[in-house]
């Protein structure tokens, strides 16, 4: 039984063995052009060199977020403190008017 390979299962994975391939008869023979390639080439270049930088900035990202965050959460806290402040010292101004008034009335 003779089979043949497909392209997801090919008969053998030894490049010398498989089969050659046959040019397209849609486009004339050396239809492309070398600077095309080299564009390519090129542009692949630098989407890899894209690629292997962008855990870099993914993590500049995410540290920026996080100072922001941080920033953030810093600021809420000194309002908290300082509402917390206030109302002590509303508190302690009662009771220093209270005491005011007590000395005034004796």
């Amino acid at each position: 039984m003779n089979i043949t390979g497909t392209i997801d299962r090919p008969l053998t994975h030894d490049p010398k063995k498989q089969a050659p391939m046959k040019p397209s008869t849609s486009e004339p023979a050396g239809s492309a052009t070398p600077d095309f390639t080299t564009g390519a080439n090129d542009s692949r270049q630098n989407r890899t060199r894209e690629m292997h930088l962008m855990p870099e900035a993914l993590a500049r990202a995410h540290m920026h977020e996080r100072l922001y965050q941080a920033g953030q959460e810093r600021q809420a806290m000194r309002l908290v403190v300082a509402r917390r402040m206030q109302r002590r010292a509303e508190r302690a101004s009662l009771r220093a008017r209270r005491a005011l008034a007590m000395a005034v009335m004796q």
